[in-house]
């Protein structure tokens, strides 16, 4: 029997690296095609600057009202970044991007996009090719970013799929569909992010010759209490968890709360094992578990089931502000 179990583990183990190797392979594949296209840009940009006289391409401050450089201080910075992800990177007034800016003293390149999932970020290109025009601008500047930030996969599990996760209450089933997480996060999300990593590294090693250390990051246990976007109301945003626990019959929010801890947990598990692999040596993990109450103080710190309330994105952005500063 333990041989058996043995041999099943060892097949699972040779799938796993399986899959991670092609999704490496399409990352690459993908952000090749889009080093393409920049290329055949990047002429026709150099093909029109050519025919601009010295005058049209000066660049002053003379230009700028005293007042405004005054108030905008001394062109210093703690270091430049570029951002992929979703809303936690691109909320309304309060996010982790604008809070490394105006609180941490970072300039930040963004690319990400609120409600969007890792498998557009992963395969569109879009994100790729938006991130590439946004590196080759910082380098003709002749700035090298510090670091690259990404965040995902909230948008893959909450929202109208969500009750896809959980089997009914009144079914002898666990109340967590062991196959359709195991799919959604182990696999999808995680290949996913694989290819994200690897396109993103394909790009850079193009640009520079190396690597820029990337960072990423887990989520905190979120309180699934039906609260959405300012109350979620009408055409407003959510929520996102809570209408697909009623939809399976798992009322009491304590036990809901304790089976997205189960999911969290399983996602960061996942992620922390991706960045651990020798070909993501220079990716770093932000490690958020704790950082935001769950006990009944805990609309303090989160806004809705998904965000963090203003002093809750001061706590997390404080988080990765310290890890970029290890750097």
């Amino acid at each position: 029997m333990s041989r058996k179990r043995s041999k099943v583990r060892s097949s699972r183990a040779d799938e796993t690296a399986h899959e991670l190797n092609e999704a490496v392979r399409t990352g690459k594949v993908i952000a090749t095609r889009v080093l393409k296209f920049r290329a055949t840009q990047q002429r026709r940009r150099r093909a029109f600057t050519r025919g601009l006289s010295a005058e049209s391409i000066t660049e002053s401050r003379d230009f700028i009202p005293e007042h405004v450089a005054k108030a905008l201080g001394p062109e210093r910075t703690t270091g430049v970044l570029i951002a992929e992800g979703d809303s936690w990177f691109d909320y309304p007034l309060n996010d982790v991007l604008r809070l490394l800016e105006d609180e941490h003293g970072f300039d930040v390149e963004s690319v990400a996009h609120k409600g969007d999932n890792v498998e557009d970020m992963a395969y569109s290109g879009g994100q790729f090719e938006e991130f590439a025009r946004r590196l080759e601008k910082l380098l003709r500047a002749g700035k090298v970013p510090k670091a690259i930030l990404l965040s995902g996969g909230g948008n893959d599990i909450a929202g109208n799929e969500f009750a896809l996760l959980l089997n009914h209450e009144a079914s002898s089933l666990p109340p967590l569909s062991e196959e359709v997480v195991r799919g959604v996060i182990d696999l999808r999300i995680r290949d996913a992010y694989a290819t994200i990593i690897s396109g993103l590294t394909t790009i850079c090693q193009r640009y520079l010759g190396r690597p820029i250390p990337i960072v990423t990051h887990g989520y905190d246990y979120p309180v699934p209490d039906g609260r959405g976007f300012m109350g979620g109301w009408g055409p407003l945003p959510g929520p996102w968890l809570r209408p697909g626990f009623i939809r399976k019959g798992h009322k009491n929010l304590e036990t809901n709360k304790r089976l997205m801890k189960q999911l969290i947990d399983r996602f960061n598990a996942m992620i922390k094992e991706l960045v651990a692999l020798p070909a993501f040596s220079h990716v770093r993990y932000v490690h958020l578990l704790g950082t935001l109450a769950t006990d009944g103080n805990y609309k303090q710190y989160w806004a809705n089931e998904l965000h963090p309330s203003p002093k809750g994105f001061q706590m997390v952005t404080r988080q990765f502000a310290d890890l970029i500063g290890a750097l």
